[in-house]
């Protein structure tokens, strides 16, 4: 599974541009399903059959955040804004990728003060990037306006941990494809949904709930932890503490007898969890609940440290837990 992790999390594929992701995830798949589809939108929709003519359906959003470009001045040098959930202040200094062209993220500033008040005060106004030309030609050349980037992040395993960019939310899309290569005969149709957009606005999973209308639909994401200094005192969720069974965040709540049904089988198979309740954020399952007439949806998290940064942190035993769940939930939870 760790070399799986790092393949996933090391492609550049962000809102919008999720064709290459979309490749690697088939590939890994191909010989562990009944079928799948692309849809229009671009989302992958994969499917094993069962024996019942219930449907449950699992998602992972596919894309991650990412930057664009929107201006490039005579000296070559690059201006952006944000695909997702950028902060200025992350990605200062940082390494961004635009396909085989790195650049490095600077800030204006022609006097001390004008420095220290735009850091004070940074937006993307005040950023730019450099990409080592000298002209508006050459850049580009190498990265014409409209050009997609990403965090240019590597993977690393360190003791239990496993840090990387993007495993918001790649590290779902891997809890999705180890199901699905474990579960040889499952008594209800599981599709796996790889949604795109979400960082934007969870636009690919409403077009993939409409298509299927599942029985049920369960999101796997990331989710913000507080067990570092000083952390949010209203946020429980820990590394290393078990799989997060989500009750709501800041864009639905989950059904309730998912999350009972959940919860009844980690007890039952002693499988770790933690109960979530996040105070920002959203995941696909906002897009299930608002799908047609309404789907039965919920939440499973994996604790995450540094989310929307170059160095996201997860523990590789919550991922198995996760992993664990909701098989047992395909097997037995409908």
């Amino acid at each position: 599974m760790k070399e799986l992790i790092k393949k996933l999390t090391e492609v550049s594929s962000p809102s919008g541009r999720e064709d290459v992701i979309r490749e690697v995830i088939l590939q890994e798949l191909k010989d562990h399903i009944d079928g799948y589809k692309v849809d229009k939108l671009g989302n992958l929709i994969v499917w094993k059959n069962g024996q019942t003519d219930k449907k449950i359906l699992l998602d992972a959003h596919m894309d991650e955040i990412g930057v664009v470009v929107t201006n490039i001045d005579d000296n070559g040098f690059l201006r952006i804004d944000m695909v997702g959930g950028v902060s200025p202040y992350t990605i200062l200094n940082s390494k961004i990728k635009f396909g085989n062209t790195i650049g490095i993220v600077g800030i204006e500033g022609e006097t001390v003060n004008d420095l220290r008040n735009n850091l004070k005060e940074l937006s993307f106004d005040k950023l730019f990037v450099d990409i080592g030309v000298k002209s508006r030609e050459e850049a580009e050349k190498l990265c014409p306006i409209g050009s997609f980037g990403t965090y240019d992040g590597y993977f690393v395993e360190q003791g239990n941990f496993y840090i990387s960019k993007s495993m918001d939310d790649r590290i779902g899309c891997v809890t999705i494809i180890e199901l699905f290569k474990r579960l040889s005969n499952p008594k209800n149709t599981i599709y796996g949904v790889f949604a795109v957009q979400e960082e934007i606005g969870i636009v690919g999973a409403r077009v993939a709930g409409f298509d299927i209308e599942p029985d049920v639909a369960i999101a796997i994401d990331v989710t913000g932890a507080g067990d570092t200094p000083k952390a949010n005192k209203r946020t429980s969720m820990e590394l290393g503490k078990g799989v997060c069974i989500k009750i709501k965040d800041g864009y639905s709540i989950s059904d309730k007898k998912i999350v009972e049904t959940l919860k009844n089988l980690a007890e039952k198979y002693n499988i770790p969890y933690q109960m979530e309740v996040l105070i920002y954020g959203g995941t696909d399952a906002r897009g299930y609940q608002n799908t047609k007439a309404g789907i039965p949806s919920a939440t499973v998290s994996i604790a995450t440290r540094y989310i929307h940064t170059p160095n996201e942190m997860v523990h590789k035993d919550d991922v198995e837990a996760t992993i664990q769940l909701l098989i047992k939930y395909v097997e037995e939870g409908i």
